[in-house]
């Protein structure tokens, strides 16, 4: 059987999860705080029909070998944690981070999950907590109360019913990772530290190469349409190329059949 039949099946299934991971990256273009991923690819063993170097029987040595390549495949989805533009929207809970750090939110399971999405809220009991209702990490609760800040570093005060003496409410906290594409992504924006992430580094919004904490802000997704748009024709193309090799092979196949 022809090698090229198996090679551009495997450039077809490479095309079509190139495919999968710009449509994903598309359909959260006006997700806030996503952040895009690359297709990466590697080229599969090589069949070694003659070893570089090996002499004829001549006694002539060879300065190239004959390798025949098996195709390619998909080894990872590298995220790209580039900053997204800011959006004004006016809430003072909206909170951005402009620069490198992640929020920390509790999840149901009682871990630690990482995140870029500042759209915060109170809950019943005033807690700051996200859309899905996982607490910030460290807790913060703001009372029935009035003025709401969010400092640049991350300090929550307001003034309290009845009074005119602003209060601190907390602090919040950021973490970072020497390895953040190494985070495992769980879906509702939100990530987990893994041993490739590395351990995460707390910092403070604006401190110690922290990005500064932007009240009244939302990041936007990173996703730049122009260059999925090129990435999908690309994908697309290369898939119609490997297809074209199958029809081809089929048809050397099917001639050599009427001999």
């Amino acid at each position: 059987m022809m090698r090229s039949l198996y090679i551009a099946k495997t450039g077809m299934e490479s095309s079509q999860f190139r495919l999968d991971v710009i449509s994903n990256n598309l359909a959260n273009v006006a997700t806030k705080g996503f952040k895009r991923s690359n297709a990466v690819f590697e080229d599969l063993m090589y069949q070694t029909l003659r070893e570089p170097g090996s002499r004829l029987q001549t006694g002539e040595e060879l300065p190239t070998g004959l390798h025949v390549g098996l195709g390619s495949a998909a080894t990872a989805t590298a995220r790209v944690h580039t900053q997204g533009g800011l959006s004004t929207t006016d809430n003072v809970l909206d909170l951005a981070i402009n620069g490198r750090g992640f929020f920390k939110v509790t999840t149901p399971d009682g871990e630690t999950a990482y995140t870029r999405n500042g759209q915060f809220q109170r809950g019943s009991t005033g807690r700051l907590e996200t859309s899905e209702g996982y607490p910030l990490q460290p807790e913060i609760t703001i009372p029935d109360g009035t003025a709401i800040e969010v400092s640049t570093d991350g300090t929550v005060s307001y003034i309290p019913a009845g009074s005119t003496t602003r209060v601190d409410a907390g602090q919040l906290e950021l973490a970072d990772f020497i390895n953040s594409p190494g985070l495992e992504s769980l879906g509702g924006n939100l990530y987990r530290e893994t041993t490739a992430s590395g351990a995460p580094i707390a910092g403070t919004g604006g401190l110690l190469g922290f990005g500064a904490i932007k009240s009244g802000f939302l990041e936007e997704s990173n996703v730049n349409v122009a260059e999925e748009l090129v990435g999908m024709i690309q994908a697309q193309r290369a898939y119609e190329m490997n297809s074209r090799a199958i029809k081809t092979s089929d048809e050397m196949l099917q001639r050599l059949t009427q001999l």
